[in-house]
């Protein structure tokens, strides 16, 4: 199991954004065709539109998706760390964020600056959310202080990929 967490010490993931975890459940996401490993580069213009997301897990377990942008709005001046794109409650295992209820709707990435990275991380709830409060901004998230409010616990899964803005005429 270490070895899946190195690619998240190497892309500061833990330490910016999470503390060290070990990873208990599987998590595939992909933009279209394009499955997201860790510190893949993903074009914006794939992810207009939210992810497909597959979670493993038992069907009486409930889980949290929270996506953040750590980079925002420039890797080199973070000030405006975490952006949060996306958050997702009452997951149940096995199967995906449509299932769930959405806390925050999906925005996909739209790096100004710079290469950024884009972290998925879920975590397992102990009990169904209830009524949830949308952030008031989605500048300054903090994905451990939203997790420690909520009881959440560390995460059990995470996943990130880099993406830059892209050159007007590439677009597609």
């Amino acid at each position: 199991m270490a070895a899946s967490v190195d690619p998240l010490v190497v892309g500061r993931v833990i330490g910016d954004v999470v503390d060290m975890f070990v990873p208990t459940v599987h998590m595939s996401v992909y933009f279209g065709s394009k499955h997201v490993t860790n510190g893949c580069d993903i074009k914006p213009s794939i992810a207009v539109s939210p992810p497909k997301v597959t979670v493993s897990g038992h069907p009486g377990e409930l889980y949290t998706l929270v996506m953040t942008d750590p980079d925002a709005p420039s890797p080199s001046e973070p000030s405006m760390r975490e952006w949060v794109h996306w958050i997702v409650a009452d997951i149940p295992g096995g199967t995906n964020p449509i299932r769930g209820k959405e806390i925050l709707p999906y925005v996909g990435p739209r790096p100004p600056v710079g290469i950024h990275r884009y972290i998925l991380v879920l975590f397992q709830q102990k009990a169904p959310m209830g009524l949830v409060d949308q952030p008031p901004t989605r500048a300054h998230f903090n994905t451990r202080y939203f997790a420690a409010q909520l009881d959440l616990g560390l995460p059990v899964s995470t996943v990130y990929f880099n993406a830059q803005k892209e050159p007007a005429n590439r677009r597609r």
